[in-house]
């Protein structure tokens, strides 16, 4: 086994190593722009990894792991275009960048791309990589639309919240690692196991993500802090808010989340005072704290020696005090 930073470091070798002046440029520009933006190239990491903790060489994973890192950023570029979003990782989105109709145009050339990765792989385990991946693909389209539908509606529940960010985020890190299973051509029940540590791992991740979004410095974070809160979005911090507070902080929770605002850094003020002041913040951070544990039982019951679940705990413990 490796340490987290060279799997980085050989995963960014293989990206370059793909790296292609194709035309037309306006169509692979864009792409090679959010590829090389950086991130935590936290999936394609866990592919590698994973492939490894189940005792198989970790380059054989490479193709797949580019697969899940180039959908990955695909759905990024949509994402920015439907929330409008004016960073990605610090940078200007493609959108901005470019402008929308190239958004749209790279991004879907992505996704054709990261099914050819898998082509690298004899039938068998094509069909199996190009089965999983299909159906997480559709999975995180899902997510994508339910989070869309959340923005307009006032009822959103704490359960519907949990599903949509487990079809939006944790099925893709869920996959990350199965995928590696499947290269490593382990048992179907480490299979199923280490698909079930990566989607609480996954909600954990997106749940601190959610939070940081709120709390997070802007500098190392990288993104907008409070988009979430300008876009009105029903987040789990949202949704603990309205469940704890008293009738008068809900009926200007409720206010705020229902209108655009000018003073959009008065009102990201306002309600991470009220997520503060409520409990959410700490209720959001306790709950990171639960999926990620949950995880960790998971690898209890997976037939890999002691120091591999020791690593597959750090690395799980390292997302959950992670600041960006």
């Amino acid at each position: 086994m490796l340490p987290i930073h060279e799997y980085q470091e050989h995963f960014l070798h293989y990206l370059e190593s793909q790296k292609t002046v194709q035309e037309p440029k306006n169509l692979y520009e864009p792409i090679q722009y959010i590829l090389q933006l950086g991130g935590k190239r936290m999936r394609p990491v866990l592919t590698l990894m994973t492939t490894e903790i189940f005792d198989a060489d970790y380059k054989k994973a490479l193709p797949a792991a580019l697969a899940i890192e180039v959908f990955h950023n695909f759905s990024l570029i949509h994402d920015d275009i439907m929330d409008d979003a004016p960073l990605r990782r610090g940078k200007k989105t493609v959108h901005e960048k470019w402008n929308i109709n190239t958004g749209i145009l790279s991004g879907d050339a992505m996704l054709i791309l990261a099914y050819q990765y898998f082509e690298n792989y004899q039938p068998k385990t094509f069909r199996k990589l190009a089965k999983l991946f299909s159906k997480t693909a559709l999975e995180v389209c899902k997510g994508q639309q339910y989070d869309v539908d959340f923005e307009t509606r006032n009822d959103v529940t704490i359960p519907e919240y949990l599903k949509m960010i487990e079809y939006k985020t944790a099925v893709l890190v869920a996959a990350a690692m199965k995928m590696g299973a499947i290269i490593a051509r382990t048992s179907k029940e480490n299979s199923k196991l280490i698909y079930n540590f990566g989607i609480n791992l996954g909600l954990a991740f997106q749940l601190q993500d959610d939070y940081l979004d709120a709390f997070g410095d802007p500098i190392t974070f990288g993104k907008q802090v409070g988009g979430d809160i300008i876009e009105n979005k029903k987040t789990y911090l949202y949704l603990k808010a309205l469940e704890f507070s008293n009738p008068e902080e809900k009926e200007l929770l409720t206010q705020l989340f229902s209108v655009e605002l000018d003073d959009n850094d008065n009102k990201i003020k306002v309600i991470k005072e009220i997520f503060n002041s409520t409990g959410a913040s700490q209720a959001t951070q306790q709950s990171i704290q639960d999926f990620t544990l949950k995880a960790f039982k998971t690898l209890k019951k997976l037939n890999i020696s002691k120091d591999k679940k020791a690593i597959l705990k750090a690395f799980g413990e390292n997302l959950m005090s992670r600041k960006v």
